[in-house]
């Protein structure tokens, strides 16, 4: 990747979701939608969304937010992709097609880069959203510049996570997207200050909810409770790799695990306090800082014009030394464990 510093560009965030290019792009393993924001001469930056969730209740967030918008748009352009069926609009997939395996669904990413003409890409996904990433670029080390991975999942499920997991799909087959599944997703994606109160983003994401298939999300958490062991595939990667886990997160362990199992030259870890696992939606600010600097190894900044948000809980005072250090910004990344500060 080269320098971006030359251009500037202006983000107006109240018509991110009007932009979109709505891509439907048949695979060897189905058909698959694509929601492509930016210039396509742009670095490529492939997006996957957890569980029933899509590009506008995983990734809006973090694109409202101003600086991030500006950071990711000014050096890429964005391609979501969405777990078959969960797309904006989707219809019920035909009862008697198969079930997608994990390993299928990141042979569906390879592709989407091949349909678009994309060679390396940069990846940021979300806990299974991060897994099928993960897995993609195991499968595909060429192809993969470096991840940005919240809360991500890289073990199989542990009898907890397998059993939640049994529950809700029994549920959907039966009862469709009921109370009682929205209750356990929602405890999936945020934490309890959230949930406990604050109407944002849990009652957009209710919205969201309300208006998936359910039979659809029940494939995917089918597919998701399947799932393999990376845990070798791991210690194989080169790309440099950024983790952000919220500290009340579900998945808080497989984060740690992973980031123990990873190359330590090539590998942060972001802890966010007071936030669940989806950290795009519920403290997208915490992560702008760690991605600038993770992104300035590649050449690539955010527009000098685009202040820093006063309610942005992190400064650079709040991250750890090692990762502002001249290596972590250049060919390594030291493995840290940093907490992004709620008080402004």
């Amino acid at each position: 990747m080269g320098d971006s510093g030359g251009s500037v560009v202006s983000i107006d965030v109240e018509r991110l979701g009007c932009q979109a290019q709505e891509h439907h792009i048949q695979t060897k393993h189905g058909p698959v939608s694509v929601a492509v924001y930016g210039d396509h001469d742009k670095h490529a930056l492939i997006t996957y969304p957890d569980v029933a969730l899509n590009h506008m209740s995983c990734f809006q967030g973090l694109l409202f937010c101003p600086e991030a918008a500006s950071l990711l748009l000014h050096n890429f352009c964005i391609y979501h992709i969405s777990p078959p069926g969960h797309e904006l609009g989707a219809t019920p997939i035909l009862p008697n097609s198969p079930v997608a395996s994990v390993d299928e669904l990141a042979d569906q990413v390879a592709e989407v880069l091949d349909f678009f003409g994309l060679g390396s890409v940069m990846c940021l996904g979300v806990s299974a959203g991060a897994y099928i990433l993960t897995l993609f670029a195991t499968k595909y080390r060429e192809r993969v510049l470096g991840l940005i991975l919240v809360s991500p999942l890289c073990r199989t499920p542990s009898w907890t996570e397998w059993f939640y997991n049994k529950v809700m799909s029994n549920l959907l087959y039966y009862y469709g997207m009921c109370d009682v599944v929205k209750d356990c997703l929602l405890q999936r994606y945020f934490g309890k200050r959230v949930r406990g109160g604050s109407p944002v983003p849990e009652s957009d994401i209710m919205q969201f909810l309300d208006q998936r298939q359910s039979m659809n999300i029940w494939r995917f958490i089918q597919t998701i409770n399947q799932r393999h062991d990376l845990t070798e595939s791991l210690k194989q990667l080169q790309c440099r790799t950024l983790i952000f886990v919220g500290e009340n997160s579900q998945f808080h362990t497989e984060a740690v695990h992973m980031t123990a199992k990873l190359d330590k030259r090539y590998s942060a870890l972001v802890e966010v306090q007071a936030c669940g696992s989806v950290v795009t939606e519920e403290q997208p600010h915490a992560m702008l800082i760690p991605m600038e600097y993770f992104l300035m190894g590649y050449g690539l900044f955010r527009p000098s014009h685009v202040s820093s948000s006063p309610r942005s809980p992190l400064n650079p005072f709040c991250i750890s030394p090692e990762l502002l250090s001249p290596e972590s910004m250049g060919v390594k990344l030291k493995p840290i464990k940093t907490r992004a500060n709620l008080r402004v």
